[in-house]
């Protein structure tokens, strides 16, 4: 059976860590892989993670399963940080999932069950585990505008004209902040004008929110996606724990979805709960329940807030010592767009050739369509990089 195989394309951004790794160059920057680092290139245990996990080693009675949907405490206690009461509590349901992309998965999955001839229109770019996925499934995806190439901001004008060739019960996913690839975010104002297209269309919007935190703050980094849940009689959100608790490995994820009416959500929480057991029956909860307890206790939680706001902090001061640094270099405006996006990634605008050559001759590694994490940065690389960029006619 094995033997009928074939095998399948490298994932570009696994190639590139193990690129990094084999770089003998002790000046090597690795600006590719998605995680937080702090200035000594360590991504850090948060300290309320840590305080949160020795009170679990201290109390915990049993490792038994969880329910198939996760604890409903975590659920809970996820649904207040995403949504803030905007939407009444009996209309939501929810999985605990293994990280953001199980909830995406879960997500998809759900869309297929209920509506196969959908199509998912996805921003081109997005993150290349959303086609991916829906591709394996066999679902119908579509794409609208995003990013301006020239600018390096939102193509707003051009979003909302493919979006207006939406159908009804077709799927629109969005990212809530901090645009994976692009950090180029939406406005308020402009989520407020998705709103009255979304509404016109009849499309039911599915959110994807990894980074909440890392972008303007907490709630101001929700902001567009409550707008959405207040106004709209459907909504997916899919949600990751990883980066704003910093507990990537613990795989830590959930899938909300908001119903029409209260009387549908029993249906669509067996639904969700039925789409776990398929797939890997109970969740893992241990960095749900430190999730839990961190949110629900208010010294873990204002410890949590506070540390997370000095990762947010550091991140727009990279930004802002790297565009003023190539401001320097430059002697124009022209890499102004990165003070202005907002969290880990921004894409430069290189070409492929040009990242090549910032990795060959200069040691620096981002993926090949000049996505690069700023949070791979620290003061004493920022001029390496700025440099390099110039050097390398960007």
């Amino acid at each position: 059976m094995l033997n009928a195989l074939n095998a399948q394309p490298q994932d570009k951004i696994l190639q590139l860590i193990q690129m990094y790794k084999d770089d003998p160059r002790d000046t090597k920057i690795d600006l590719g892989v998605g995680v937080y680092k702090d200035a000594t290139g360590l991504t850090p245990v948060m300290r309320a993670v840590k305080s949160a996990e020795k009170q679990l080693w201290e109390t915990e009675k049993t490792k038994t399963y969880t329910g198939l949907a996760g604890e409903p405490a975590y659920a809970e206690a996820m649904q207040t940080l995403l949504l803030d009461s905007v939407v009444p509590a009996d209309r939501l349901s929810a999985v605990a999932t293994p990280g953001g992309t199980g909830a995406i998965r879960q997500a998809l999955e759900l869309i297929k069950l209920a509506s196969p001839d959908a199509s998912v229109w996805l921003s081109n770019p997005t993150w290349p585990n959303h086609p991916s996925i829906i591709k394996y499934l066999g679902m119908n995806m579509a794409e609208y505008r995003y990013f301006d190439a020239e600018s390096r901001g939102v193509d707003f004008d051009g979003m909302m004209a493919d979006l207006a060739q939406v159908k009804a019960g077709d799927v629109v996913l969005l990212h809530a902040c901090c645009h994976n690839p692009t950090g180029a975010n939406l406005t308020l104002p402009q989520w407020a004008a998705v709103a009255d297209l979304l509404e016109k269309t009849g499309a039911i919007p599915f959110i994807d929110i990894a980074y909440q935190g890392f972008g303007d703050g907490l709630e101001e980094d929700a902001a567009g996606m409550r707008l959405l849940a207040s106004r709209l009689p459907e909504l997916l959100i899919a949600a990751s724990c990883s980066k704003n608790f910093g507990i990537y490995r613990e795989r830590t994820g959930i899938l909300i979805a908001i119903s029409p009416k209260a009387d549908m959500r029993a249906v669509v929480q067996g639904n969700l709960a039925f789409l776990n057991r398929q797939n890997f029956s109970f969740p893992p909860d241990h960095g749900a329940r430190l999730v839990t307890m961190i949110l629900n206790d208010p010294a873990l939680r204002a410890d949590w807030q506070t540390e997370l706001e000095e990762v947010r902090q550091n991140m727009l001061t990279l930004r802002e010592s790297l565009a003023t640094e190539l401001r320097r270099l430059s002697g124009s405006d022209r890499f102004g767009f990165l003070a202005q996006h907002r969290g880990m990634f921004s894409r430069l605008g290189a070409t492929p050739e040009q990242v090549e050559t910032l990795r060959r001759d200069h040691g620096i590694y981002m993926v090949g369509d000049s996505r690069m994490n700023i949070a791979g940065l620290n003061a004493r690389t920022v001029p390496i990089l700025a440099k390099a960029i110039i050097d390398a006619g960007i």
